[in-house]
């Protein structure tokens, strides 16, 4: 049996959810920052490796989703 999750712990994953999400959108906008008209390769490996970041971002902020979607479910349903 699970312990009920208080509001003080879903305010918290809501914060990191956020914090994360807010993170993923400054990636996204580092690389589109690298989309110039620079074709020089140096130029294109930075581009390519804000998509990387970018992509980490994004996997981040899915899991903290998930962790505080659980949360809820917790708190709601009791699993």
């Amino acid at each position: 049996m699970r312990v009920p999750i208080d509001n003080a712990k879903l305010d918290a994953l809501q914060q990191t959810y956020k914090a994360a999400v807010d993170q993923w959108v400054a990636a996204i906008r580092e690389e589109e920052a690298l989309a110039t008209p620079d074709y020089a390769l140096p130029a294109w490996e930075r581009w390519d490796q804000a998509g990387f970041k970018e992509q980490d971002a994004q996997d981040k902020a899915k899991a903290a989703k998930e962790a505080y979607k659980d949360g809820l479910r917790q708190r709601d349903y009791g699993f």
